[in-house]
């Protein structure tokens, strides 16, 4: 009998949370953030294979070419603090030149002093969940989880030779959130995915300011980071991106 009685308090409480989740107003709001401007090389370094490839520079042995971008992320908030989304961006950078030795890419070699044409490929999409467990007038501070797909390509090609290495695989990253709202209208915002492991890292970062123009639009500008890369059996890869930022968020 005790049993019974508490297996019915218990279907009670369960059924009062269930009903008061269902009355309770969810808050929820999509936004659509867009990204563009201007990508630099730092630096680009690549010897591939790791081993018996060559190891050159696309921005020291190379010259490294400007190339526009744009990132697009569809966002959901869900009860102010729970975020998620989706996110692409591709990015192309080109890079011509000539290199006083034999080079060896992949499966191919390049004889000395013969002009040169490379392209560097690396297109990025997302997944981001984010908790935001601060959150008031001036600070919104966050921390979540990406699920990146990495489609990434090296090319090579001259004196009627080509060859490219292609990569796709799946990295994971830690999100973060930092905005700062020191005006009514005006804000700094930290914010990247970034992780480290013996085998390589990542980063991607932005600092940029804010300007609430209504309700609904903000705009910013700044700078942005890509840095990172990989040094396993097959491939030797690091490189540092620069960007120059002007974007736009939509909520509604």
């Amino acid at each position: 009998m005790n049993r019974i009685k508490t297996g019915i308090k218990s279907a009670m409480v369960i059924t009062c949370v269930l009903l008061l989740g269902l009355f309770t107003p969810i808050q929820a709001e999509w936004f659509l953030d867009f990204e563009n401007g201007f990508a630099l090389s730092g630096y680009n370094d690549v010897q591939i294979p790791r081993e018996t490839g060559t190891r050159f520079s696309l921005t020291e042995d190379f010259q490294a070419d400007s190339s526009y971008f744009f990132r697009v992320r569809l966002g959901y908030r869900l009860n102010s603090r729970h975020m998620f989304s989706i996110f692409a961006a591709p990015l192309s950078l080109d890079a011509s030149g000539k290199i006083n030795s034999p080079l060896r890419f992949f499966e191919e070699e390049f004889a000395a002093n013969i002009p040169l044409e490379a392209r560097y490929t690396f297109n990025s999409y997302r997944f981001t969940y984010r908790y935001d467990f601060v959150r008031n007038n001036k600070w919104r501070i966050g921390a979540g989880l990406t699920a990146k797909i990495r489609d990434a390509a090296i090319r090579v090609e001259g004196n009627g030779k080509s060859e490219e290495k292609a990569n796709v695989g799946f990295v994971p990253l830690i999100n973060f959130w930092i905005q700062w709202r020191f005006h009514e209208k005006w804000g700094l915002l930290l914010e990247g995915d970034a992780a480290a492991a013996s085998q390589g890292r990542a980063e991607d970062v932005l600092l940029a300011v804010q300007y609430k123009w209504t309700d609904g639009l903000t705009l910013k500008a700044g700078y942005r980071i890509i840095e990172g890369g990989a040094d396993v059996e097959e491939v030797y890869n690091f490189a540092l991106i620069h960007f120059f930022v002007a974007g736009i968020t939509v909520r509604f």
